[in-house]
């Protein structure tokens, strides 16, 4: 759907001024729903582990005469669900017609998509409001540097949350994006398969035309275009260059956007109710039933965290972004310090992760290995460095249980004042520059010969007590 944004003439070319060089963002968000079928026909929305243009039927294809079969009402309650804990008003009563929105692409069998108008508007996240939430089917796969189209994806079911243009930084937008995934996860009402969620991003200069950046795939990749959207309008401005309302591709490899085409307008789609799907009318039954499966929301469980586990605000982010992740959290927690499980679940785990480009719902940790681990960190064992070496050994399967491959690698243990003293003795001794520079004050020589010292005694001494008689000894 078209985002609502009010637009000055084309070829703008005034100077940016105080004041007219705030970015103006909004994002459109489709997201593949969780079904077991297509939106308007029964072929199965497991389109990735088939062979080309084989998870087809004459419907999904577009073939003359085929009709749809009606509408996928699991993916209409999945809808409703979402539209709900965005704290969205739905459209109790009214019919909702599926419309279709032409458009020639190679990728659309058909010449226009199907895409229903909104079941609900005005919602709010994070300060940024929810224009309209909407039901529609996905396109198939056209590789445009291949010219080959793969119609397995036509027709899957996908929701679309348009935002107000409330945003103004990229960071903004990447923290909305976060906020929302974390929601649709809890939800269970959207696919977790890679690469089912996609991004249109709005970007303008204020007063100035805004150019929209289409089907960006990652987070990162939203922060990278509209960064890059930022200095392009700005240079433009300055340069007394003209702005239009444009489409651009977001090319990942590079981090820049190139321009498509000039951007459409809502007559350009030549929108009409689709004469072969009745419309859709839900009532105040359907919607209270499904608000009673509604779960714990990411904002209330950090809330909840914060309150009963006693962690930092940061930590309880960071941990509830992910369903999962906070339900291992919570069944810790019960058996270890919280507040050193939140500082290991936000930092080293999150870290290790992240390195990995992993979930925890795809690391297969599990909350007895984390207890186990952590034990050994609490119980003065093992220091936090031996602790995020042993999460390693798991995440890289090289062990399962963390206690025995400590054990094993006689990593049991931590350094005392008289074990560390002769090694701290002897790294001041045979590396006289760094010392010299700490005493000149470079503060990054300490962390150097700090780092001697941690690797000497295989990380099995206190970081902190380690830099502590590092200082006393050289001055």
């Amino acid at each position: 759907m078209e985002q609502k944004q009010v637009e000055k003439p084309a070829h703008s070319g005034q100077s940016a001024q105080s004041g007219q060089s705030e970015s103006v963002i909004g994002l459109e968000v489709h997201v593949q729903l969780d079904a077991q079928s297509k939106l308007f026909c029964r072929c199965s929305t497991d389109y990735r582990n088939n062979a080309p243009n084989h998870n087809v039927c004459v419907t999904c294809t577009s073939h003359p005469g085929a009709k749809p079969w009606g509408v996928n009402e699991s993916a209409i309650k999945n809808v409703v669900k979402i539209a709900l804990a965005l704290g969205c008003k739905l459209k109790v009563g009214e019919p909702i017609f599926i419309q279709r929105k032409h458009y020639f692409y190679p990728d659309l069998a058909s010449g226009y998509q199907r895409t229903s108008k909104p079941f609900a508007t005005g919602g709010e996240l994070l300060g940024v409001g929810i224009t309209e939430v909407h039901l529609e089917e996905d396109p198939g796969n056209y590789e445009l540097k291949k010219g080959l189209v793969d119609f397995n994806r036509s027709g899957i079911p996908l929701i679309e949350i348009v935002t107000d243009p409330d945003m103004t930084t990229p960071s903004q937008a990447r923290e909305f994006l976060e906020e929302i995934s974390a929601i649709l996860d809890y939800l269970n009402a959207v696919s977790s398969e890679p690469g089912s969620m996609r991004v249109d991003a709005n970007f303008s200069i204020r007063g100035h035309p805004r150019a929209e950046v289409k089907n960006i795939n990652s987070f990162k990749g939203v922060y990278t275009a509209l960064t890059f959207e930022h200095s392009r309008h700005l240079n433009m401005i300055k340069n007394n260059l003209p702005l239009f309302l444009e489409t651009r591709h977001f090319d990942e490899a590079k981090g820049s956007t190139i321009t498509l085409r000039r951007k459409e307008t809502v007559d350009d789609y030549r929108y009409f109710p689709d004469p072969d799907v009745p419309p859709i009318v839900l009532t105040k039954e359907f919607i209270d039933a499904v608000r009673k499966e509604l779960p714990e929301l990411p904002r209330e469980k950090r809330e909840r965290f914060v309150k009963s586990y006693k962690i930092l605000p940061e930590e309880a982010f960071a941990i509830c972004l992910e369903k999962l992740l906070a339900d291992a959290f919570e069944k810790v927690g019960k058996k270890i310090k919280p507040q050193l499980a939140a500082g290991f679940f936000r930092g080293v785990l999150r870290k290790q992760l992240n390195y990995r480009t992993l979930s925890f719902r795809d690391s297969q940790l599990t909350p007895d290995v984390l207890v186990e681990l952590l034990s050994l960190v609490e119980g003065n064992q093992v220091t936090e460095k031996v602790g995020e070496q042993l999460l390693i050994a798991v995440l890289e399967k090289k062990a399962s249980s963390p206690k025995k491959f400590a054990q094993e690698h006689g990593l049991i243990g931590v350094a005392d004042k008289s074990e560390l003293e002769p090694i701290v003795d002897k790294v001041i001794a045979v590396n006289p520059k760094p010392v010299k520079d700490f005493l000149a004050g470079e503060g990054k020589a300490l962390h150097f010969l700090a780092g001697i010292v941690m690797k000497q005694t295989h990380g099995k001494a206190d970081p902190a007590q380690v830099q502590a008689m590092l200082k006393k000894k050289i001055k």
